[in-house]
């Protein structure tokens, strides 16, 4: 697989070519946040905000297809594919993700600016993925051969999430549900003497 020659991007792609795909992919994960919770109250005729960002970020690994140099199908896809889809994403990301060398690694709230990069934070890519894997089967993709559940991008996901913790000095536990009170025990009745 051969990327556009003479990139300067360590990703081997070129924003310059991407054209439209590069102002989709700066708003690919702004405002939308994580849509997984939209409101599912909206009438038949008006898409939730969920789908609208679904379509989105379909529409913009659609148009990072078209621009790859040799320009892929969605047949051809593979999680390398996907993967490099995240690499890219990364230049617009606004999370900053300390290095090892810097003196700032693992702390929540450094005391000042330092030169580290600014990435993709890993939940706003995990959301990415569920609605494209998402996307990916609406569109008549069999879910067997979903280049977005691949094994790759599951474990680069997690990679992402166990490095930007360290790097940031913050925990991705999962949030348990509390168990529900069973009830309020009742209290005996005072003697009525």
């Amino acid at each position: 697989m051969e990327l556009v020659p003479g990139s300067s991007n360590p990703g081997g792609y070129d924003p310059m070519i991407a054209g439209a795909a590069t102002s989709a992919a700066a708003n690919i994960l702004t405002g939308g946040g994580s849509s997984a919770g939209a409101s599912m109250s909206s009438s038949p005729t008006t898409p939730s905000r969920y789908e609208n960002q679904k379509r989105r970020d379909w529409n913009t690994f659609c148009q990072y297809l078209r621009n790859h140099r040799p320009p892929l199908s969605l047949a051809m896809c593979s999680g390398a594919h996907v993967l490099e889809f995240l690499r890219y994403l990364d230049q617009f990301g606004k999370t900053k993700v300390h290095n090892q060398t810097c003196p700032f690694f693992g702390l929540p709230n450094p005391p000042a600016p330092c030169p580290c990069p600014l990435r993709q934070a890993w939940g706003s890519l995990d959301a990415l993925i569920g609605r494209l894997r998402a996307a990916f089967e609406e569109h008549g993709g069999k879910p067997e051969a979903n280049p977005f559940g691949a094994r790759a991008v599951r474990l680069y996901l997690r990679e992402v999430r166990d490095f930007q913790a360290k790097a940031r000095g913050v925990s991705y536990e999962k949030k348990r549900k509390r168990p529900k009170p069973k009830g309020t025990q009742q209290l005996p009745a005072p003697d009525a003497n």
